[in-house]
């Protein structure tokens, strides 16, 4: 299996190209500087509440599913917040930074493949991500145009049946995400194949992602999407 043997790459975007532990951290400090946590516990409840939210509100926005976190994790840790607050925190994720890589890695690669977005995210926060990605994408289908979060399998149904219009089959599909919970283990549901973006590869756990349970299995994994592009070049070269 290779790179080269797909039409188009549909991507999780947050957590894969966005780097949205980084951007959660910086927008939680007004609750976590009062408080003496671990990164990786901050992540961790947030991912608890985000998921939560998700799955028993699918209709609610994302910046008011991200209010939502904000409050609860509030409750939790023994907090006061308004909701002002929190919904200051709904609206961060135009603030959240993308990965180094991650707008020249697209750059490159929307000249051999079709780039397409699955995300569980509102169309008016994606269009600061999508800007500071370079607009590389020729489709986005987000958790407000469908209903659902994932890892709900409508999300995927939504996206084969879109890409279809795009004259894509499954098959012609590299699903390439960062979340096993959120990505990998509805791909493999839907028999897609899979590409690891593993990020948190020197760090324990699952971070901002709920732990899947049994791994979800995948046909390729890299530690960036700069370590992608360059196996994509050593395939054109091979090739000839």
């Amino acid at each position: 299996m290779k790179l080269s043997d797909y039409k188009a790459l549909s991507f999780d975007v947050y957590g894969t190209l966005i780097d949205w532990e980084s951007g959660m951290i910086a927008g939680l400090a007004p609750l976590t500087d009062q408080l003496n946590l671990p990164r990786d516990a901050i992540l961790e409840a947030h991912a608890h509440h985000e998921s939560t939210c998700q799955r028993l509100t699918p209709g609610k926005d994302y910046r008011d599913v991200l209010a939502t976190v904000y409050k609860r994790l509030a409750e939790e840790w023994g907090l006061r917040a308004t909701w002002q607050e929190a919904q200051v925190y709904g609206r961060s994720v135009q603030h959240w930074p993308a990965f180094a890589d991650s707008a020249d890695a697209l750059a490159y690669l929307r000249d051999h493949f079709k780039l397409i977005v699955l995300s569980n995210v509102d169309n008016a926060s994606f269009a600061f991500s999508d800007a500071k990605l370079g607009t590389p994408f020729v489709a986005s289908y987000v958790a407000e145009d469908i209903g659902s979060y994932k890892p709900d399998s409508r999300n995927f149904d939504y996206m084969l049946v879109q890409a279809a219009r795009l004259g894509l089959s499954p098959g012609d599909i590299l699903h390439t995400a960062e979340s096993m919970f959120h990505d990998h283990a509805p791909a493999n549901r839907h028999g897609l194949a899979n590409c690891w973006i593993y990020r948190r590869h020197d760090k324990d756990g699952f971070g901002a992602t709920m732990d899947p349970g049994d791994m979800p299995s995948y046909d390729m994994m890299f530690h960036s999407m700069a370590d992608l592009v360059a196996a994509h070049r050593d395939e054109l070269a091979e090739a000839g």
